[in-house]
């Protein structure tokens, strides 16, 4: 949607005649740029994603939610990638700390992970 309202603007400021102090045309290129940059970016993203399949291993992966007791607090989180990632929904990287130090263990599990304040103990309760 904002792709093709930008091109309008960079046409109506073209119209305008001198483009070297035609601010608004500036602004658009810029705004421009940036739009296309994003979608080169997405395309990228897209283009090099896998589909993860959850599969019953009984260790923790990408896909899983996973319920651990780390220092006395239960806390449950979903494993995703790192584009995915939103800590306001519990959606934790497969590359943070914790995701990083749960990954491949199983139920029962005690794991260290490294946290700035030092080492934190977890141990997995559950994994979805």
């Amino acid at each position: 949607m904002k792709r093709p309202a930008v091109i309008a603007r960079i046409k109506a400021a073209k119209e305008l005649g001198d483009l070297s102090e035609n601010a608004d045309y500036h602004d658009a290129k810029e705004v421009q740029g940036f739009i296309e940059g994003r979608i080169k970016e997405l395309e990228h993203i897209v283009s090099n994603a896998k589909v993860i399949s959850k599969n019953n291993s009984g260790n923790v992966q990408v896909g899983n939610k996973v319920k651990v007791l780390c220092d006395g607090q239960e806390r449950e989180f979903s494993i995703v990638g790192a584009s995915e990632t939103d800590p306001t929904q519990n959606k934790i990287s497969h590359e943070s700390p914790i995701g990083r130090a749960l990954i491949g263990h199983k139920v029962g599990d005690m794991v260290d992970v490294q946290i700035p304040k030092g080492i934190m103990k977890c141990e997995i309760i559950e994994i979805t």
